[in-house]
């Protein structure tokens, strides 16, 4: 599956884009994000400023004490990340989010399907497939239609 995404970047079809949404359409009808949690389990958010504003305050929290809590910053990146897997904030009972309003903004995009060039996100849905149920139909999906595509020419 990496190395079709690594073809995809490479050489990318010309309505690419296109096929992502509805692609996307369908596997959102065949995955449910309820019954995984495996991106809150296993990977963690990058937290922007805002990020940490909006959470902190619904926490009633300053934004030093939420990171002193909860955050720790990567060497290198200066990414602001979770100290720990799983997410403090998921519930393992139900795989729900107890911050789910004002998650991050990188856990309401994830996966990162609906982007508007799909080939400039390849190195994430690469990662993601590992982890990720619906990028990994995704991605079965992808391949399948390009199959289709090649063997109807």
């Amino acid at each position: 599956m990496r190395a079709f995404l690594a073809r995809l970047q490479k050489n990318p079809p010309k309505k690419l884009d296109q096929l992502t949404v509805k692609v996307e359409q369908e596997v959102w009808q065949e995955v449910n994000c309820m019954t995984c949690a495996n991106c809150c389990k296993s990977m963690t958010p990058t937290y922007k400023l805002k990020d940490m504003q909006r959470i902190s305050a619904h926490l009633g929290m300053t934004v030093r004490e939420f990171k002193n809590k909860w955050l720790y910053q990567e060497k290198g990146t200066g990414y602001w990340l979770n100290r720990r897997n799983p997410c403090q904030f998921l519930e393992p009972e139900t795989n729900m989010c107890s911050i789910y309003e004002v998650r991050p903004v990188d856990c309401a995009g994830f996966p990162h399907f609906s982007r508007k060039k799909m080939v400039e996100f390849m190195h994430v849905h690469k990662q993601n497939v590992e982890f990720c149920p619906a990028t990994y139909r995704m991605v079965e999906k992808m391949m399948e239609k390009f199959k289709a595509t090649v063997h109807s020419k």
